[in-house]
């Protein structure tokens, strides 16, 4: 049994509830155990997972979040640089499925959270778990 830390960036409260509920429940579907903590925004996820890692008591890691384009260049940093950090956590063999929507509006931002629609919340939990398997076939 896997032990996932989920961390979210909890800014759309609305949005990440669904996309909680998504990966709580493709967690729980695969038998596995997850605990939630909350950071201020997308930018901080990559560090709170890192500092997760250090405490030796995480298997893997799913990153929940929504980044909605406003009127200033501040989307693009926090999609990109958010997406970097993850990135280089995953090249360094920690098991992360990244559930940071990026979208042009709300809308766009419920079709992708909501776990009746595309979910992916709970793609991200899979995606963790599934690193996790390659990381444990290959370790």
């Amino acid at each position: 049994m896997a032990r996932v830390l989920i961390v979210e960036a909890r800014f759309y409260e609305h949005l990440n509830d669904m996309l909680l509920a998504g990966a709580r429940a493709a967690i729980e579907a695969a038998g596995h155990v997850h605990e939630t903590v909350t950071v201020p925004g997308a930018l901080e996820l990559p560090g709170a997972i890192s500092l997760a890692v250090e405490s030796g008591r995480y298997d893997a890691f799913v990153a929940i979040g929504v980044v909605i384009r406003g009127e200033t260049y501040h989307f693009e940093i926090v999609s990109n640089e958010s997406a970097r950090g993850i990135m280089a956590l995953t090249m360094d063999g920690i098991a992360i499925g990244n559930g940071i929507l990026t979208t042009e509006d709300e809308a766009q931002a419920i079709r992708r959270a909501d776990p009746a629609q595309l979910d992916k919340g709970g793609g991200a939990a899979e995606a963790a778990l599934a690193m996790l398997a390659l990381r444990e076939k290959f370790g």
